[in-house]
């Protein structure tokens, strides 16, 4: 166990470079699992949750070589399928959500992929079906041991490419559907497909790799199934959500940053979400540059309602960034309504901010009302325990901007998410400690 000493109150000032997309390395390491040929990646963030996956794939008998500090060379020339029905499995995947994307490969290379339950962030329902009814749709065999929290798909035969409508645009499920459906017999067509950068990239690097997967970008993608896949190398894109966090950290301290390499091509709706709460940030080049600003005021609608942030799925706003607008907005001036659609407990760790002298009125499991300080009342030290990743980096924002000295417990989960982050901070000024315990 491990927790977060920060002294609050002071500027931040310099310069920072995103790691690589937590979201994104979990998709495109699991497709390492389609070919027996080598592929290297480049960017690999140095996470828990990417490490993890790293791990577990030794475990099956992926050759793994780290050629630097974020690139690595996979080979899955040798897989050991009985790994997967192993108490060590169980134990190993039941700990990682992002290992349910193990199955679609495996599946479609191997004729069978298993995984346990998964785990991951405790921020409400996150359901499987989407992913399990696309292998059926393929043709597969769906089996759940109820007592093991263990689930299973088999072919016999091979999968076949049909016509498929989501449910939900999930972008793992989507991940998972496109990785089994590129080496299934004949075409396969997924309609309300998930279209996040994350899958464009899985996209592109099986198609580097010999698929045929056209619609990239889109929510309609068509897959033509081919026999076999090769190596290829690619490069994971700057993390979008660590930006925005970045972006967040710097308004709540009023400090001049700049951040490095942001892709801002592949940034969507996240620039113009902080700008609509005052927040000054430039483009110069492919750099964000935020000025040092004294204060920050929320823009209304035409209208004059008050303005509301929601999620949805790309091109939309992204849930993991609303916990960043929400702490943001504690010291905007004006008012504004977070909606949570996709997660209904990802708003609960807003008590804490309360504690801290935040104005903040939890409406519903979904929406929280934020009526800002506009930084007339500061923020108050506090002891509070990271729920979840994106809950704590937002704490960990608001404890940076605080008057006194927080304490934040069960930095693991920040951790999973936010490579060398403590190092990062200390680099631009932040007063932070790792105290062991």
């Amino acid at each position: 166990m491990a927790s977060f000493k920060i002294e609050g109150g002071h500027k931040l000032k310099g310069t920072i470079t995103p790691q690589g997309a937590k979201n994104e390395a979990l998709q495109v390491i699991c497709a390492v699992l389609l070919t027996s040929k080598k592929v290297i990646i480049n960017n690999v963030p140095d996470i828990i949750d990417v490490n993890k996956l790293i791990f577990i794939l030794g475990e099956l008998g992926v050759k793994i070589e780290k050629i630097s500090k974020n690139s690595y060379s996979f080979q899955a020339d040798d897989i050991n399928l009985k790994y997967l029905e192993s108490s060590e499995f169980k134990r190993d995947g039941s700990s990682l959500r992002g290992s349910i994307m193990i199955v679609g490969p495996l599946l479609a290379r191997f004729g069978k992929g298993y995984i346990p339950r998964p785990g991951g962030d405790k921020i409400g329902r996150r359901r499987l079906d989407t992913h399990f009814e696309g292998f059926i749709n393929l043709g597969a065999k769906f089996r759940y041991n109820r007592e093991e929290y263990f689930y299973g798909v088999e072919t016999d035969t091979g999968l076949v490419g049909t016509e498929m409508l989501l449910d939900e645009a999930s972008v793992t499920g989507t991940a998972n559907i496109i990785m089994a459906a590129v080496l299934a017999k004949g075409v396969t067509t997924i309609y309300n497909a998930a279209c996040e950068p994350y899958i464009q990239q899985l996209s592109k690097m099986l198609n580097s790799m010999g698929a045929k997967i056209s619609g990239v970008s889109s929510n309609l993608l068509t897959i033509e199934g081919v026999e076999s896949l090769g190596g290829c190398e690619h490069t994971i894109l700057p993390d979008m959500i660590e930006i925005g966090s970045w972006i967040g950290m710097a308004a709540m301290t009023r400090s001049e940053l700049t951040i490095k390499n942001v892709s801002w091509n592949d940034l969507g709706q996240i620039p113009n979400v902080f700008r609509k709460l005052g927040i000054q940030l430039e483009r110069k080049g492919d750099d964000i540059y935020i000025p040092e600003q004294e204060n920050y005021e929320i823009q209304s609608y035409i209208d004059g309602s008050v303005l509301t942030v929601a999620d949805a799925p790309w091109p939309g706003f992204t849930p993991d960034l609303l916990s960043i607008v929400l702490v943001v907005a504690t010291q905007a001036k004006g008012t504004v309504l977070i909606h949570q659609k996709m997660f209904e407990s990802r708003l609960f760790f807003v008590d804490k901010l309360i504690d801290m002298g935040a104005k903040v009125i939890l409406c519903d499991p979904h929406r929280a009302t934020v009526i800002g300080h506009d930084f007339k009342s500061q923020l108050k030290a506090t002891k509070m325990t990271s729920p979840d990743i994106r809950a704590g980096i937002s704490l960990l924002i608001a404890a940076l901007s605080a008057k006194g000295t927080s304490i934040i417990n069960n930095i693991e989960q920040i951790d999973r998410g936010y490579e060398d982050i403590e190092a990062r901070l200390k680099s631009i000024g932040a007063k932070v400690e790792r105290l062991e315990y």
